[in-house]
C-alpha cells in the first residue's frame, strides 16, 4: 500500500453522506423518538465545528509555532474540564479548577512521554503529532475525570451513614472514603481496559483505520494504535486518580466531615432555610 491509494472525499461525497443523516432520522420519525431536531442539530453543528477546526488545524500547522500550539492545548484542557464538570449532580464549587487541573497533569505526563520518548519528535512542538495525540489524550483523560468524579459522588451518597460513622470515630476522611474512592477508579479506568481487551477482535479503532486508509501499511498503523491504546490507558489512570483525591477535597469539609451539598445539591438553600428557621 502506498499513498496514491488515498480517496479524497469531495463537497459533493459530503453531501452524499448526509444520506445516513436522512436514515437516522426517518427512524426517529417512524418510531416517534422526538429526535429529529437534535438530529438536524447535531449535523449542522458537526459539519460547522469540524470544518472549523480543520481550517484552524491547517492554519497551525503552516505556522508551526510553539506559542501556538500550547495555547492550543490550553484551550482544548480548559474546554475538557467544563465538559467533565457541566453535568455532575451536586457540589459544583471548587469542581471546574480541580477536573482541569486533573485532565493537564494526566495529559502532559503523558504527552511528554508519547512526544519526547516513543515517537522522539523533533521538534517537540510539530502540530502534525502532538495536536492529534494530545486530542485523544485529553479526551479520554475528560471522560476519565468525568466519571470518578460522578461515580465517587453518587458512591459517597450511597455510603454516607457509613462514612460519616467513621468520621464520628476519628478516621480522616481520605480513610473514611476509601471503598468510595477506589470503586470510583474502577468505575473510571473500566472503559479503558474493555476497549484494551476488544481492540482488534471487536472494532478497529479510529487512529488505525484512518491510517490504514491514508494508505499507511497495516503493520505501521497497528504500532501506532498499539501506542494510542497504552497511552490512553496511562493518561486515564493518572488523570482519574488525582481528580478522585481532589474530588476528596472538594466533598469533604476542612473540618473531615462530609459537605451537605454533597447530597442535597440544589436543594442546598433550601435545606439552609430550613435549618436557620
Amino acid at each position: 500500500m502506498n499513498a496514491s491509494a488515498y480517496i479524497h472525499i469531495s463537497l459533493i461525497d459530503l453531501l452524499i453522506a448526509l444520506l445516513f443523516v436522512g436514515v437516522t432520522a426517518l427512524i426517529s420519525y417512524w418510531q416517534h423518538l422526538g429526535l429529529e431536531r437534535d438530529i438536524a442539530i447535531g449535523t449542522v453543528r458537526t459539519f460547522v465545528q469540524l470544518l472549523t477546526v480543520g481550517f484552524v488545524l491547517q492554519r497551525l500547522f503552516d505556522a508551526s509555532r510553539w506559542y501556538w500550539v500550547v495555547l492550543a492545548l490550553a484551550i482544548m484542557t480548559t474546554v475538557a474540564g467544563y465538559n467533565a464538570v457541566k453535568r455532575q449532580a451536586g457540589a459544583k464549587q471548587g469542581l471546574f479548577a480541580m477536573t482541569t487541573a486533573s485532565i493537564a497533569t494526566g495529559g502532559a505526563i503523558t504527552l511528554i512521554l508519547v512526544i519526547g520518548v516513543v515517537l522522539r519528535v523533533l521538534p517537540w512542538y510539530q502540530p502534525q503529532y502532538v495536536i492529534p495525540i494530545a486530542g485523544m489524550v485529553i479526551g479520554n483523560s475528560m471522560n476519565g475525570a468525568a466519571l470518578v468524579v460522578n461515580r465517587f459522588h453518587s458512591e459517597l451518597t450511597l455510603r454516607r451513614s457509613e462514612i460519616e460513622a467513621s468520621l464520628a470515630l476519628g478516621a480522616p476522611a481520605r480513610e473514611a472514603a476509601a471503598g468510595a474512592l477506589r470503586e470510583s477508579l474502577r468505575a473510571a479506568m473500566m472503559p479503558t481496559v474493555n476497549s484494551m481487551m476488544t481492540v482488534g477482535l471487536v472494532q478497529l479503532p479510529g487512529m488505525m483505520t484512518g491510517q490504514i486508509i491514508s494508505g499507511a501499511s497495516p503493520l505501521d498503523a497497528v504500532r501506532y494504535q498499539v501506542v494510542v491504546m497504552l497511552m490512553i490507558a496511562a493518561a486515564t489512570a493518572v488523570t482519574a486518580m488525582t481528580a478522585a483525591f481532589g474530588a476528596l477535597r472538594v466533598f469533604f469539609t476542612p473540618a473531615q466531615q462530609l459537605s451537605p451539598r454533597l447530597e442535597l445539591g440544589r436543594h442546598w438553600d433550601a435545606y439552609v432555610g430550613r435549618r436557620q428557621s
